[in-house]
């Protein structure tokens, strides 16, 4: 009997593992503050880190997946190529994903500086060249990136790269179809949820097409 009402005071007692910490979902980036981190990132000579940037911006990834990609899902022959596919982790479905030019350059150039072999994890860990990059340090990454060009950490996470390239197509097409190809989503009701569309956005749409 002690035992349990001393279990139930801790409880009481324990804080909430959100307190203090902003929930729901991460806002995208601007393609402003995107400019803004790569030109950081240039200047300061990170090839991993703008690599792993542009991949994660054009790949619309999980981070779980951009973490356990290796050299050889994106460049097999030693050089990115254009298009790559990858089985997510969460679902188990097959996404594919487009590499931009500025990517594919930024990747190469990682890879000739680190010589990282086809069946190695493409982007590796602060001081561990075999078991490559965790999530978590992807998580910081994330927020150093950010808060470099004066955003707020808190407000943004490995969903706001995700999210970026995805929420710019939608709001430049309305073609919510493509993007839950590109998300990998199951179902388009998950692709709504995700960008956060309201009834204003699909009535905006509506409007654009004539009969």
């Amino acid at each position: 009997m002690e035992n349990d009402q001393l279990t139930a005071l801790e409880t009481v007692r324990r804080p909430p593992w959100n307190k203090g910490k902003l929930v729901g979902a991460k806002p995208p980036l601007r393609p402003s503050h995107v400019w803004s981190i790569r030109t950081k990132l240039q200047m300061a000579g990170r090839k991993r880190d703008l690599a792993l940037f542009n991949l994660a911006i054009d790949s619309k990834l999980r981070g779980c997946d951009v973490v356990a990609l290796r050299v050889d899902d994106v460049a097999p022959s030693g050089y990115a190529m254009d298009r790559a596919t990858i089985r997510q982790k969460k679902t188990g479905r097959p996404v594919r994903f487009e590499l931009t030019d500025q990517t594919r350059l930024a990747i190469d150039e990682y890879l000739r500086l680190t010589g990282r072999k086809p069946d190695q994890f493409l982007f590796a860990g602060h001081g561990d060249n075999v078991r490559g990059l965790t999530t978590r340090q992807y998580a910081r990454l994330v927020q150093e990136w950010v808060a470099s060009i004066g955003l707020d950490p808190a407000k943004f996470g490995t969903h706001s790269l995700r999210r970026t390239k995805a929420v710019l197509i939608y709001r430049r097409t309305g073609n919510l179809r493509a993007v839950q190809l590109l998300l990998g989503h199951s179902k388009i009701e998950s692709t709504v949820r995700y960008l956060g569309i309201e009834v204003d956005d699909a009535i905006e749409i509506a409007e654009k097409i004539d009969i």
